[in-house]
């Protein structure tokens, strides 16, 4: 059985809620990544933030990314897997919640993200096209 921890790309780091957009930018770019899992003072998720959110929701609505927080932009019930969830299971999350993204956790701790080029790695084509048609049919 292929799981989560087996597909996933490891080395993901949280970005306090309360970080501001422009270090999120800046930290995003050092780690060559297009999202971050925000974390609260207590370490547990409170959601994801991408670099499509600070540059739609903030910079494009004319909002200063040195003074919006993480926290501002996050909305929804984060959405996450556990280490050995099946890989079936990661796609019904991604697919059911119509994500990109979904960081991975071990021991309540964040230990990895898989994202659309993770599952093209180790996916079928076929299912990986259908995949693709799941999330990004306007269905």
């Amino acid at each position: 059985m292929t799981t989560a921890k087996d597909i996933m790309h490891p080395g993901a780091r949280w970005i306090p809620a309360g970080e501001t957009l422009d270090r999120a930018a800046q930290l995003m770019r050092e780690l060559d990544v297009g999202a971050l899992p925000v974390a609260g003072d207590d370490d547990r998720m409170r959601g994801i933030i991408t670099d499509r959110d600070i540059v739609v929701k903030c910079v494009a609505a004319g909002k200063d990314p040195s003074k919006v927080t993480c926290s501002d932009l996050t909305e929804g019930t984060p959405r996450w897997v556990d280490a050995s969830a099946d890989v079936d299971e990661v796609l019904q999350e991604m697919r059911e919640h119509r994500i990109k993204r979904l960081p991975v956790i071990e021991n309540k701790r964040l230990i990895g993200m898989i994202s659309e080029s993770d599952l093209a790695h180790h996916l079928t084509d076929d299912k990986l096209a259908d995949f693709v048609e799941s999330v990004y049919s306007s269905a």
